[in-house]
């Protein structure tokens, strides 16, 4: 085993989700582990509490020791972030990334590790320019496509930028 992969899915969504489930694919064949933690009874709440909670279910789900990288979608990039702070981690794939949430009282933040986000040009819900001067900021990876909040047309894509970010971590 390389290591354990906790992979968070958005706000409206599950721990089988399109992108989520792609994720644990390449997770799989590349002889990681996935863990997949179910947040739907935090965030039928839609409390703004929820988030610190989920954040700590990311956190509670990775092993003691051992490598780990903290992905997610959407709400589930936006905890990995946080999660990457308590939780010592080798590395964030970050798609479809709020960087604020309004009404949240803590600012986003995320360790400074090799860091991959996905993003769509036509995210309704998330800004890109705040994409990309979060990872402008930091020298992170980021992949813009012509795509929605969803990501919906670029799944086959974000699963192979994140097994180029897993072999990576390889060397």
């Amino acid at each position: 085993m390389k290591g354990t992969i906790i992979l968070s899915h958005g706000l409206e969504s599950g721990p089988d989700a399109t992108k989520v489930t792609a994720l644990a694919k390449v997770a799989e064949e590349l002889g990681w582990v996935g863990i997949r933690p179910d947040y739907r009874d935090l965030d039928a709440s839609r409390d703004l509490q929820a988030i610190t909670a989920r954040t700590g279910r990311a956190v509670a789900a990775a092993p003691a020791s051992g490598r780990v990288i903290f992905a997610g979608s959407s709400m589930g990039a936006f905890i990995s972030g946080f999660a990457s702070m308590q939780r010592e981690c080798v590395a964030l794939f970050l798609m479809a990334l709020p960087v604020g949430i309004k009404g949240y009282a803590f600012d986003y933040t995320a360790a400074k590790v090799p860091t991959v986000l996905v993003h769509g040009w036509r995210d309704e819900l998330c800004p890109v320019k705040a994409v990309i001067d979060f990872a402008g900021g930091r020298g992170d990876t980021l992949h813009l496509v012509d795509d929605d909040h969803r990501l919906g047309a670029h799944v086959g894509f974000c699963a192979e930028a994140f097994r180029q970010l897993l072999v990576s971590l390889e060397c």
